[in-house]
């Protein structure tokens, strides 16, 4: 007698939408995240990671990458055999790469969302969209207990 071993199915749920890139998309983005991430049955945890997350690459998008009329994407990938939730966010702007200032002044009021992004993703980067724009994404881990090791690219930044 041949008995099969049992199968565990691993799955990999996709989002993705098109946003104007404006402050309403970004907040639309935020909103959607969430609403997409409840739906996933996600930890209240993650979720509120990736919102913050979410808020702060949207509104870049909107602010530094924004085209006049392009728009902003938003993809959110969730690997559940890896137990991980990727936030990717691709503009029309490739030249202007985030990165987070070396320093920064106390009263600087550029700058801090990289450096909210940089705590509640346990990694983050940027890669070039061809044929010209840039995807900033963001890993958050579903079991683990918190960020750990983050990796920032470098390149020009915008302001």
């Amino acid at each position: 007698m041949n008995a099969s071993t049992p199968q565990l199915c691993a799955t990999v749920r996709t989002f993705a939408q098109r946003l104007s890139s404006t402050r309403r998309g970004a907040r639309l983005a935020r909103l959607l995240a969430v609403e997409r991430l409840t739906a996933w049955e996600m930890s209240p945890r993650v979720i509120e990671r990736a919102e913050h997350v979410v808020a702060e690459l949207a509104a870049n998008a909107a602010l530094h990458g924004r085209v006049q009329g392009r728009d902003f994407l938003l993809a959110l990938t969730l690997d559940e055999a890896a137990g991980t939730l990727r936030i990717a966010v691709s503009d029309t702007r490739g030249e202007c790469r985030p990165t987070i200032p070396p320093e920064q002044d106390p009263d600087d009021e550029l700058g801090r969302g990289l450096l909210l992004v940089d705590a509640l993703a346990d990694r983050w980067g940027t890669e070039p969209r061809p044929p010209s724009g840039k995807t900033v994404w963001a890993e958050i881990d579903q079991h683990g207990e918190g960020p750990k090791a983050v990796s920032g690219q470098s390149g020009s930044q915008c302001r």
